[in-house]
């Protein structure tokens, strides 16, 4: 399993951290900060789901017209790991 961290851009989390497993099943998501219920349910939610299905899910979300919310950057998150794993 890789462990994979990623310092999100104009959102209130701070950092996300995961781990992939050798089927792209994702594991242990943690947000740094940002919407604390929210964002244990989403990590709840995708605990030990397909990453690209997952991406497909979040990628584009917004949060209060920002372009972007803790969602979509872990959307990108993923999509980084996934090219490099």
């Amino acid at each position: 399993m890789k462990n994979f961290s990623y310092n999100p851009q104009r959102v209130c989390s701070k950092k996300i951290a995961f781990d992939l497993d050798d089927q792209n099943k994702l594991h242990n998501v943690k947000f740094t900060g940002g919407c604390p219920g929210n964002l244990l349910a989403i990590s709840k939610l995708i605990e030990g789901q397909d990453a690209k299905e997952i991406v497909k899910i979040l990628k584009g979300n917004d949060c209060g017209g920002r372009g972007t919310s803790c969602g979509d950057q872990l959307a990108l998150a993923i999509e980084e790991a996934l090219k490099s794993a």
